[in-house]
């Protein structure tokens, strides 16, 4: 196989591309473009996970390289990682009894390939009381996920059912993304 680089930090996409059988490094890129007023969210969110791509392939252009980004949307508004407790408590009161949509933009660079793809899973909420909300903020989980929320662990508790890739969820459509670049990830 090629060498396969994931160009971000994130746990849970490390943990996803060891459940893939993946053989990678992982080299996570600083970069992350700004969000603008009125940008659509899923030109937005392809455009960091292609930023991320771009950023490694330039130190390391003999690999491919995987960028990607995860946001949480309700109501045409991204919902992003949490700036502290009180902006988590006011997301999940948001998100409570509701259903918003989680994307995932994933871009891969190499010297064969540009390109990538959003995708896209609806989360319903159930209503969520204000003691949830406190005791869930105060596990600390949140706090390093987009939407203050995470499916793998205490806040599958939140979840009333989803439409949907579950992985993509958790921070990487991975189905979606080895038939998408089944070509790209084959030995030479």
């Amino acid at each position: 196989m090629k060498r396969l680089i994931l160009a971000s930090a994130s746990p849970r996409r490390k943990e996803i591309f060891e459940q893939l059988g993946l053989s990678f490094e992982i080299k996570p890129s600083s970069k992350e473009p700004p969000m603008k007023d009125g940008e659509d969210v899923k030109e937005a969110v392809l455009n960091s996970a292609r930023t991320k791509a771009e950023d490694i392939f330039e130190g390391d252009p003999d690999a491919v390289v995987v960028g990607a980004d995860t946001v949480v949307v309700l109501d045409s508004k991204a919902l992003g990682k949490p700036k502290d407790q009180e902006d988590a408590k006011n997301m999940l009161r948001t998100l409570s009894g509701r259903t918003h949509e989680v994307l995932t933009g994933v871009f891969v660079c190499s010297k064969d390939t540009k390109k990538g793809f959003v995708a896209s899973t609806k989360v319903e909420f159930y209503k969520l009381s204000d003691e949830e909300i406190d005791w869930y903020v105060k596990t600390g989980e949140p706090m390093d996920k987009a939407g203050s929320y995470g499916i793998q662990r205490k806040g599958v508790r939140f979840v009333k059912g989803i439409v949907g890739d579950y992985f993509n969820v958790v921070g990487f459509p991975a189905a979606e993304f080895i038939r998408t670049f089944s070509e790209e990830l084959k030995n030479d």
